[in-house]
């Protein structure tokens, strides 16, 4: 890799993090960024009702797809979207010869709320703008997602639900909140239920950025850039893992050492984002509970037993957000269940579509399992 290219934070402006880890692989290596997809669409929801009893007067959910329905509308696979990501975050596993290829299967990928593209605190009018933005669950997520692929597409069926991330949240809480609905789930990279280690780190990173004056209770003219690095900073830690730091990987970003790294890909990177959607994004990861579901009373092990879909659970063996030994604690509660640790050094980030062999193995191993 040619070590002389640096990212400037103002071309991340907008962009999702798979978008901006592309770019960063691709001009460090010289490379064009390639980025798959159409521009996306809006299904207005109206007024939308969320779980925590306030309503959203004016919903929207931004999505794109891939492919066509086809007659009978049960060729469809639906990809929700990550933390600080948008519709883009799958196109690693969308084409001709991916996982999921649109001559076989119709492709829908959604945005969550609070990315910056549906209903944000940075895109919502009084009384729910910025700081003020209610509380929104996974399950409200889903229920957006329901809404769109019933009303707008008229899906009859789902093929499968793949998430990575908090996109694996969605996964398992559509498998639970509609258990009929769909033939199988892939979530990688992410659990049924945010242990309190996850709440805990969460919050820090939550409080690093308020902490910055500028950040003014959310309610700032300019973006708290002091608040925003040093939520960068606290990323960096958890992104990888530490065999990645001690290989130096991050040199194939084309950052000469760990402060050039610091500063031209975590600092950039949160720099360049909307606080308060930050916030929205992390407060729904941290309340994730299938267990929350109406009728389970909170119990996330019983509902995990509710789950009638075939599911593909793949862990990265050096997660730091989401362990490996999470799910194999939660794969025994799930009846049809097969484990596949996705075996990587890139803990979180190697299901991000930013290295080679990890997105081959979960492209084959995706493949496989839809087969």
């Amino acid at each position: 890799m040619q070590q002389e290219h640096r990212i400037a934070t103002d071309r991340t402006v907008c962009i999702s993090m798979i978008g901006w880890v592309i770019a960063v692989v691709a001009l460090a290596s010289g490379a064009p960024q390639a980025l798959a997809g159409a521009d996306h669409q809006i299904h207005d929801l109206g007024a939308f009702a969320l779980e925590s009893g306030k309503t959203l007067p004016d919903a929207k959910l931004a999505y794109v797809t891939h492919g066509t329905l086809n007659a009978d509308k049960n060729n469809v696979v639906l990809l929700p979207s990550a933390y600080a990501g948008n519709h883009h975050g799958y196109d690693y596993l969308i084409g001709p010869g991916k996982a999921l290829d649109p001559a076989r299967y119709f492709i829908v990928v959604t945005n969550m709320f609070g990315n910056g593209l549906s209903t944000s605190p940075s895109n919502t009018p009084a009384p729910f703008d910025g700081p003020n933005f209610p509380s929104v669950s996974t399950r409200d997520n889903v229920n957006a997602a329901h809404r769109l692929l019933t009303e707008k597409l008229g899906v009859k069926r789902l093929k499968a639900v793949i998430g990575f991330s908090m996109g694996a949240q969605q996964a398992f809480q559509w498998a639970v909140s509609h258990p009929s609905l769909m033939d199988a789930i892939v979530p990688y990279c992410g659990t049924a239920k945010e242990y309190p280690h996850g709440i805990a780190r969460l919050a820090g990173f939550k409080s690093a950025v308020m902490a910055d004056a500028a950040f003014d209770g959310g309610r700032y003219a300019a973006p708290p850039l002091k608040g925003l690095k040093a939520g960068g900073r606290h990323w960096a830690a958890w992104g990888t893992s530490q065999e990645w730091y001690r290989r130096e990987l991050f040199k194939q970003f084309g950052h000469k050492d760990l402060e050039d790294h610091l500063e031209n890909f975590w600092e950039a990177f949160f720099s360049s984002q909307d606080a308060n959607n930050l916030i929205a994004q992390a407060d729904t990861w941290q309340q994730n509970n299938v267990g929350n579901t109406e009728g389970y009373n909170g119990d996330h092990e019983k509902a995990l037993r509710s789950i009638k879909a075939r599911v593909l659970y793949m862990p990265c063996q050096t997660d730091l957000y989401f362990p490996p030994e999470y799910a194999r604690y939660e794969a025994g509660f799930i009846g049809r269940v097969k484990l596949v640790p996705i075996p990587s050094v890139w803990g979180h980030l190697a299901g991000l579509g930013v290295n080679g062999p990890d997105n081959d193995f979960i492209n084959k191993a995706i493949a496989d399992f839809l087969k």
